[in-house]
């Protein structure tokens, strides 16, 4: 894992007298699963938001794939192969699931106005295209027999699936996962966790995620940044993580 995908140097983030970031580097590799933990108000999503382009940090670098994106909206980071879910699922919940996964793919579609009004082959091949594609992640997540219903009545497990195949419908190299077992049931935070391996292995890609399930976080991540007050503690393996002292009071306090 050495070939570097995303790295993030001194960030900071201010919101007018609050520090909310404070000084945090890291870099995510190939096919890394690398996560970031700590108590709530860490600054975990603040840096989520930061790295994806929401917010444009108040200092530091973020390098993806090789390029600065540090201040890019969130559309042109996408368009560079980052995307992310979020903590609340994030669906068009009046469109069927198929459509769902139709509309992630429009700016993929290399096709303009004029073909698409006169119904030109290279259009029809695009649109032939992009149903194919999603049938595909439809069968890969198991959702295929919803694929017409709308996505607001999905339960909630596979609504999650849904979100984390729109965004791999956009062939990304980096997938940040934004509390992505929040609300699942324990078999499906397993069935989560092969998911999120499966991307992993499947599609030589990296993932970042921030989770408040230690478990899963300890089962399948590779390296682990721990957060306290928007700073950063420590970032090591998941086994060292767990031992470390200063990881054991951010979550637990001392006497």
């Amino acid at each position: 894992m050495s070939e570097k995908i995303l790295s993030v140097n001194g960030l900071m983030m201010q919101f007018g007298g609050l520090l909310a970031v404070d000084s945090v580097s890291f870099d995510v590799s190939k096919n890394e699963i690398f996560a970031i933990i700590g108590p709530n108000g860490a600054g975990k999503t603040t840096v989520f938001n930061c790295v994806s382009g929401f917010y444009k940090p108040t200092a530091g670098s973020i390098t993806l794939n090789g390029k600065a994106i540090a201040g890019y909206p969130s559309h042109k980071v996408a368009r560079h192969g980052l995307v992310r879910t979020f903590q609340n699922v994030r669906l068009f919940k009046h469109l069927t699931v198929l459509e769902n996964l139709l509309v992630a793919q429009h700016t993929q579609i290399k096709s303009s106005l004029l073909p698409g009004l006169l119904n030109l082959p290279s259009y029809r091949r695009s649109e032939r295209q992009a149903l194919n594609n999603a049938v595909k992640w439809l069968d890969f997540m198991g959702l295929r027999q919803f694929a017409n219903r709308e996505a607001g009545n999905l339960a909630y497990g596979h609504q999650r699936r849904l979100e984390i195949a729109r965004c791999m419908i956009t062939n990304p190299r980096l997938l940040l996962l934004d509390e992505p077992a929040a609300g699942l049931n324990p078999q499906e935070k397993k069935d989560l966790a092969d998911l999120i391996n499966q991307l992993r292995n499947d599609f030589d890609m990296s993932v970042l995620l921030i989770e408040h399930d230690m478990s899963l976080i300890m089962g399948i991540s590779d390296r682990i940044l721990v957060m306290e007050h928007g700073k950063p503690i420590v970032t090591d393996k998941p086994e060292i993580v767990r031992a470390d002292p200063r990881v054991i009071k951010a979550y637990l306090g001392e006497e």
